[in-house]
């Protein structure tokens, strides 16, 4: 009788084993892609084509670091862009960036201790790590930023001279 017991008792063991739920693995899935190719036929308007020309300023706006001067607006267009284009973002580049204030340096030898801050709005753009940078929403392929750019004393008070710059931007379109 003992062994019948134990008999039915490991068949009803087994058997509630066999229909209890189980984990089972995933052995499939779905991987989704989308994207967008776009035509790069923007054309870049910088200015209406002239240079940025700041103001003559005095020295005693800028008698502290940090203080600035001269703010002088400025537009970046776009026009001819692929209309399925929606925003182009800004980054800089160049050897003229100074790593540490994100500012560009003066390019003329003996300068006047005066940096050119860019600015988006009334937010300071940090050219090195792009900081502020600008993006320009597109509509029916064109668009447009307006920037400012202008004198920054860099490390002492400025002193009077010359203050030439360039900066290079590459535009990531979306």
């Amino acid at each position: 009788m003992n062994k019948t017991l134990l008999a039915t008792a490991l068949v009803a063991v087994i058997a509630a084993t066999a229909f209890a739920p189980t984990a089972q693995a995933a052995n499939s899935g779905a991987i989704n892609i989308s994207g967008k190719v776009l035509s790069d036929t923007c054309t870049v308007n910088v200015n209406n084509g002239t240079t940025v020309a700041l103001p003559t300023v005095m020295t005693a706006s800028m008698a502290t670091v940090g203080s600035n001067a001269g703010s002088t607006a400025f537009t970046i267009g776009l026009s001819g862009c692929d209309t399925n284009t929606t925003s182009a973002a800004m980054t800089f580049s160049g050897a003229n960036i100074d790593a540490g204030t994100g500012n560009l340096k003066n390019t003329i030898a003996g300068g006047s201790n005066v940096q050119v801050q860019l600015l988006n709005g009334a937010s300071v753009i940090n050219a090195s790590s792009g900081t502020n940078a600008p993006v320009i929403t597109l509509t029916s392929g064109s668009g447009s930023v307006g920037m400012n750019a202008r004198y920054v004393a860099a490390t002492a008070a400025a002193t009077a001279g010359m203050v030439a710059s360039t900066v290079n931007f590459t535009l990531s379109y979306q």
